[in-house]
């Protein structure tokens, strides 16, 4: 089947490398892409606002399935105009994608459905004063975040009133979010160890893939501003056999028939951040696609047909058996432009990537391409993951760290503990 795969980051490098794979692929579009699919398949600029040009685009090359990367165009409703013409999509309607797109929204569906999470009151910025009282005679530390779409950098950890007096001022009158920042939660904060779990699902049934943990903070233990990731590793040996089965049984399984329940049944990746606490499992974040940097780590780790998977989910039969996890590990290390998340510089050539040995994949993510020469295009540039056949998580992360001492460019930045926590706790 010809396919085609909106999105230009690692994510979708990574979605790329698996679907390529496999056997039933006839042709691959990427929209727009990166320098890094431009070797998997043809590399299209779509305007994905321009519906007719995107439908014509679709029936012109016989497109079976529509694989959609990022949240924007899923939040902005490109599944539904798909639909409505009769194209399969991997990746939920605007609707469904409001899970990810107004937080409020996720956690008083969580609250009606009793699905566990931390306490919240939601403030709008007509409420400032408001919010400011209420933050005057709450409990600390707290987290304010964005309602909407924030790039992964709209969450604010708030230890005391000073802080989070900051925070709603920086997000209501000065915009540091812009209209994602509209409206804020404040939540309790959890204490516990975050992990990431990707649900595959047609709406009904669903298949978790390997369990992943983030690296969300700027800097080396957990310090510095919050970014869209700094890397990743899966398997998470925090998530046991029998956590797994609780946090189906308590959170996915109840979510996605929620959803069902409230006429916006959900079709595609359903993203689930978790907060693993002393009272169990409980929902830092829903998201509405794969998540970056998880991909890149948990995709290398399926043996199978990916392409089934999600073809057989948008056509609302999903096949459980299409992917297993094969036993492996891998470590995803970012390589970011220093600055980011704030301001940073771009356009220095990149070096060493034709040093990279058998057994890690780089994945561009920010990167533009200029004859043979690779340069910086955004705040991270490029994702380093090395996989190991066996679960060696150690041996994963010292084969990443060797790739990435092999790469060079200017205000070049990346985390130097991606994977310490699951290593330390093996």
């Amino acid at each position: 089947m010809n396919l085609l795969l909106i999105g230009s980051g690692g994510r979708e490098h990574a979605l790329a490398l698996k679907l390529a794979e496999s056997s039933r692929l006839s042709k691959l579009f990427i929209s727009p892409g990166n320098p890094g699919t431009s070797s998997l398949g043809e590399n299209v600029r779509i305007d994905l606002n321009d519906h007719k040009s995107l439908i014509n685009f679709c029936k012109t090359e016989k497109i079976e399935l529509v694989v959609v990367g990022p949240e924007i165009p899923l939040v902005a409703g490109v599944a539904d105009v798909l639909r409505a013409a009769g194209i399969k999509v991997f990746g939920p309607s605007a609707g469904a994608a409001a899970i990810e797109g107004e937080k409020s929204f996720a956690k008083n569906l969580m609250r009606k459905y009793n699905i566990p999470t931390a306490a919240f009151i939601e403030f709008t910025d007509e409420q400032t004063v408001e919010a400011l009282e209420y933050l005057r005679n709450t409990v600390y530390p707290l987290v304010i975040k964005a309602d909407g779409l924030a790039a992964g950098k709209g969450v604010v950890i708030c230890n005391n009133y000073s802080e989070a007096e900051t925070a709603v001022i920086e997000i209501f009158n000065s915009k540091i979010f812009g209209s994602a920042g509209r409206k804020i939660v404040i939540e309790e904060f959890m204490a516990g160890e975050e992990a990431s779990i990707f649900a595959v699902t047609d709406g009904k049934d669903f298949i978790c893939l390997p369990a992943a943990q983030d690296h969300k903070r700027a800097g080396d233990n957990d310090t510095g501003k919050n970014t869209g990731g700094m890397g990743a590793y899966a398997p998470a040996a925090l998530i046991t056999d029998e956590l797994l089965t609780e946090i189906e049984t308590k959170i996915i399984a109840p979510v996605i028939y929620a959803m069902k329940l409230e006429g916006v049944s959900f079709c595609g990746c359903l993203y689930c951040g978790l907060m693993i606490t002393s009272e169990g499992p409980k929902v830092v974040e829903f998201n509405c696609r794969f998540g970056d940097p998880e991909t890149q780590v948990v995709l290398p780790l399926l043996k199978g047909d990916f392409l089934e998977l999600l073809y057989s989910a948008a056509q609302g039969k999903l096949n459980k058996n299409a992917v297993t996890y094969n036993g492996g590990a891998a470590v995803c290390v970012i390589l970011a432009s220093k600055g980011y998340p704030d301001e940073y510089l771009k356009g220095y050539e990149i070096h060493g990537l034709n040093k990279i040995p058998k057994g890690t994949i780089v994945y561009h993510s920010g990167t533009l391409q200029n004859d043979k020469k690779f340069f910086t295009n955004g705040g991270r540039v490029l994702g380093i993951t090395a996989i190991t056949e066996n679960n060696d998580l150690k041996a994963a992360q010292k084969n990443a760290y060797e790739a990435v001492s092999l790469i060079s460019y200017d205000n070049i930045y990346f985390r130097s503990d991606i994977a310490d926590k699951g290593i330390n706790r093996i």
